[in-house]
């Protein structure tokens, strides 16, 4: 399957003409069945060419854990297809599918939202929150970098089902111009309510337009809602399905936007009022806040070092840090300590000035100094859910590693990246 870098006559600005969707019942590990009622639901929804239609979550198999091996080596099979009905509507289709990512040796799955065209995979939004419920965490890994994607109906957004809760993901890829939200579900029937009111709110809050498409049927004890809709920039829903298979849409009118954008603004507007310095916390202060975070589910990642010239090493590190929970507590170590542990020469920036730096990096929350040789009884006395450490250490030499898995937490270890030291900088200054 192609992929294509950069789509002929791409106009960011462009919408597509028609939003629809097709309300299937997927079937658990059939992909071939699925694929001949999209075509069956296309041929009779016979979008306008410059149509943007929408499929459910993992459309071609399901939640099918037991063969996702065997489904995902059939996703290029199922593009491919795509990309041929693309071509007989001249429209866009978008659906996710289990894509199998190959990485250092180590092969994983993501519950991947392609955007497929009449030449190929425009590009592709992958699942960020996984929904634990039905153990989808333990079988895909949450994607990373959440951008819109260039097609040459212009920006689309994307979210695939649980995204849907976290109302983030669609503002910051609508933030940066896309004006529709393509949503790719299989939302269930308890929680229809929810669903409906969500889509709604997306498309409020971002005075754009949400396409979204919801399964129905059932598998296993779970009935589907259905309800796949279109939703226009101030709410209105401008189509609906019912609980069975049937396919939708409505046009997609660009005055709609310039309508609800004239009386007041809300989309784009994205004004940073944090004060990083904030992130600086006294030790004493740190236990409250994290009291907080964990009453409203938050898990909580800690690593700790000198960052004493922060250098692409540090941060390569901390994002991946970060991305092993909800939020990242640094244990920076003082001037003090750090001249009993490397000699009177060090630092080189004082302590204020790295937790300053350290403190506007958006991928850490909170910064903490802490005045011993090793952060061990800061870690016991917060007791962080994940601790963090670089690679070259060894799990049982971790400070901190004992009373942490004692604790039930994780201990995890990332590979360092690049041939970046602080020591090696301080010593390329010094001969330059």
């Amino acid at each position: 399957m192609k992929y294509l870098k950069n789509p002929k006559n791409q106009t960011d600005f462009s919408l597509p003409v028609y939003g629809g969707f097709l309300q299937i019942n997927v079937l658990s590990g059939a992909p071939d069945k699925n694929l001949a009622r999209v075509q069956e639901l296309l041929a009779r929804l016979a979008p306008p060419p410059g149509a943007i239609v929408v499929l459910p979550e993992l459309w071609s198999a399901g939640f099918f854990y037991e063969e996702l091996a065997a489904q995902a080596a059939v996703t290029g099979d199922m593009l491919a297809a795509l990309a041929e009905l693309a071509a007989r509507y001249q429209i866009c289709l978008a659906g996710s599918l289990p894509e199998k990512r190959v990485a250092q040796d180590r092969v994983s799955y993501c519950n991947t939202l392609y955007f497929t065209g009449p030449d190929g995979v425009l590009g592709t939004y992958r699942k960020q929150q996984l929904f634990a419920p039905i153990e989808e965490d333990r079988h895909f890994q949450p994607g990373d970098t959440p951008l819109p994607v260039r097609t040459p109906w212009g920006l689309l957004g994307g979210l695939v089902c649980f995204d849907l809760r976290f109302p983030e993901l669609a503002r910051g890829q609508l933030a940066q111009g896309a004006k529709v939200l393509v949503v790719s579900a299989q939302w269930p029937a308890v929680r229809k309510e929810h669903w409906r009111i969500l889509l709604q709110a997306r498309a409020i809050e971002n005075q754009a337009f949400v396409i979204a498409c919801n399964r129905c049927g059932t598998t296993g004890d779970t009935l589907f809602a259905g309800h796949s809709m279109v939703v226009a920039p101030d709410g209105v829903v401008l189509a609906e399905a019912g609980e069975g298979e049937e396919c939708g849409g409505a046009g997609l009118d660009r005055s709609l936007i310039t309508d609800v954008r004239s009386a007041f603004q809300t989309a784009g507007r994205t004004p940073y009022r944090f004060q990083d310095q904030d992130k600086i916390c006294e030790q004493h202060r740190l236990p409250e806040k994290i009291a907080c975070y964990r009453e409203a589910g938050g898990k909580m990642v800690f690593t700790n070092g000198c960052f004493d010239i922060l250098h692409e090493g540090h941060v390569t590190y901390l994002e991946a840090a970060r991305r092993e929970g909800d939020y990242l507590v640094v244990g920076l170590n003082s001037d003090e300590s750090i001249r009993a542990i490397k000699g009177p020469d060090r630092p080189v920036n004082s302590e204020t000035s790295r937790a300053r730096l350290l403190a506007a990096l958006g991928c850490v929350d909170h910064v903490v100094l802490f005045g011993e040789e090793t952060p061990h009884r800061l870690i016991t006395a917060l007791m962080p859910d994940v601790l963090i450490k670089g690679a070259d250490w060894p799990v049982e030499q971790i400070v901190g590693a004992k009373e942490v898995l004692a604790a039930g937490g994780e201990v995890k270890t990332i590979e360092l990246v690049g041939d970046f030291s602080t020591t090696g900088l301080i010593k390329k200054i010094r001969k330059l």
